[in-house]
């Protein structure tokens, strides 16, 4: 289906840091929740099923990509604020989307 580019100006995609990410224990698959620092927009939190890739510990302090405008989801106990996007590899597990150059927390992407 063809969106128009109204409808795409309404997503905000913006840039952020993880400043945190523990085991989401009550979550139905393996998760995180991750903490993301959204500069002028403050921090959000987020559920992310990345633990294929990613070691919590190796994710602080790495850029990525999230929209940033969806009403808040309960997952479990956890109130997700965003969404931080990726990619699915050949096995279905999530890659991140990242920026290949450091830019600032809370940039636009359009």
């Amino acid at each position: 289906m063809d969106i128009t580019w109204e409808d795409f100006s309404k997503i905000e995609i913006r840039t952020g840091t993880i400043i945190d990410a523990v085991d989401f224990v009550k979550a139905k698959k393996p998760a995180y929740q991750l903490k993301i620092d959204f500069g002028a927009l403050g921090t959000r939190q987020s559920s992310a099923q990345i633990t294929h890739h990613y070691k919590k510990e190796d994710l602080i302090g790495k850029q990525i990509v999230a929209v940033v405008n969806f009403p808040p989801k309960q997952i479990a106990n956890f109130f997700s604020e965003c969404l931080v996007l990726g990619v699915y590899d050949e096995n279905n597990q999530v890659i991140l989307l990242q920026p290949d150059k450091a830019v600032l927390n809370g940039q636009l992407i359009g």
